[in-house]
This record gives C-alpha cells, structure tokens and sequence, in this order.
C-alpha cells in the first residue's frame, strides 16, 4: 500500500493531489487540494479565501531554512499559520519538536494528513486563535511563512510572540515584499534585534523576493 493509499480520509473527503518535495536532500511529499472551488464562498469569494492550500514560495524557504538547524539538541518550535504544514513538517523530519497550528478546520485536516505522510507522528497539531491564544506553553523558536499580510494582525502577532517565545527564543519568519511587512518591521524593531536575508526565486517569467527575518529579543534594561 503506497502511502496516499493510507490516508483515505481525507483523499475520500476531498479532490487531492501529492506534490513531492526535496529539501536538503530530504524527500518529502505534501498533500493539497487539487481545486480551491469547493473552499471558496461563491457569494462572498474573498471572505475566508483558502490562502492555506497554497504551497508558497515563503514556505519554501522557511523550510530550507529549518532543515539546516542543529538537531542537538532539538529545538521547541511553534509554527504560526501553517498552511500545509511545510515548514513545521520540515522541522520535525529533521529530528526537532514541532507544535504546528493554524486556524482554519479545513486546514487542520490537510496538516494531520502531511505529518502522517511524512512519518512525523510526534507532531504535534493544534488550532490556534491568534486573538485568544489559547494554546500553552513557550517555545525556543516560533516560525511562520507569510503570515503578515494585513495590518489588523500586528498587534496579535505581537501578542502572541511576547505569550509564546522563551526569553532566549527566536522567530523565524519568511515573507514577500509588501507594505505592511514594513510596518510590522517598524513595530517589532523596538523590543527585537532583526537580520534580513534575501532570497531571490526566480522562473521562467518573474523573479520572486523572499525576506527571511531572523528576529532575538533585545535586552531588558535593568
């Protein structure tokens, strides 16, 4: 039995394809949704829009970087806004301990089906409320791809890393080049050291940059 045949749940709820990827060396392989119709509101088609059954090229990139983590010892890593689950999946195949979340139900469904195909069963997936932050715990590092993509989450997201993060901990996050990242930049460059790395992506008819911030809470003065 092939693996996509072990996971009938899901491939007899929804119209799904298997995208195989390499990172560093490693082969993985992520479950998606084959067509976004069936997620969509044909009344309202950008309330809710399934901006999760994508595998960015942010999410690309965070998991490259992941895999070059050292494993010893492994780290606690919380993934926000996870989508497929590329990057947190990544992270636990390379030998860390990975809570990976997300919001939407849907997309909760489509993770636990990836961290299967990718023998990841110590995994750990859970929904998270960027408003209610429900989940316990801290983590050495938080990680996320694409997830500041309007201004109305800014003070979530602030929130949710002053609840997560250890003292020592970091965030990793990897996004493309918009205005309110700016903002977000300007915002956390008060209580964070951040360094920059830039990714470009390029195919046959556009080049696509990817900025990769490394973020360190900067000290507390006595």
């Amino acid at each position: 039995m092939n693996a996509i045949a072990a996971l009938p749940a899901i491939c007899d709820k929804y119209a799904t394809e298997t995208i195989p990827v390499t990172i560093h060396g490693r082969w993985l392989q992520f479950i998606k949704p084959r067509e976004l119709a069936s997620f969509i509101d044909p009344d309202d088609p950008l309330k809710a829009f399934p901006l999760w059954a994508k595998i960015w090229e942010a999410s690309a990139v965070l998991a490259e970087h992941m895999a070059q983590l050292p494993t010893e010892p492994p780290l606690q890593i919380l993934e926000l806004g996870a989508g497929l689950g590329v990057a947190g999946i990544t992270a636990a195949a390379f030998g860390h301990r990975v809570t990976i979340t997300e919001y939407d139900p849907r997309a909760l469904e489509f993770i636990k089906a990836n961290v299967l195909l990718n023998n990841c069963p110590e995994a750990v997936v859970c929904p998270l409320d960027w408003g209610r932050r429900e989940l316990e715990g801290q983590f050495d590092l938080i990680i996320g791809s694409e997830i500041v993509y309007s201004d109305q989450i800014i003070d979530m997201l602030a929130a949710v890393f002053q609840k997560y993060l250890r003292p020592q901990g970091r965030i990793v996050l990897a996004e493309g080049v918009r205005a309110t990242g700016v903002r977000f930049w300007e915002r956390m460059a008060a209580n964070f050291n951040i360094r920059v790395r830039k990714t470009n992506l390029r195919s046959e008819n556009e080049t696509r940059t990817i900025l990769l911030f490394e973020m360190a809470p900067k000290p507390v003065s006595p």
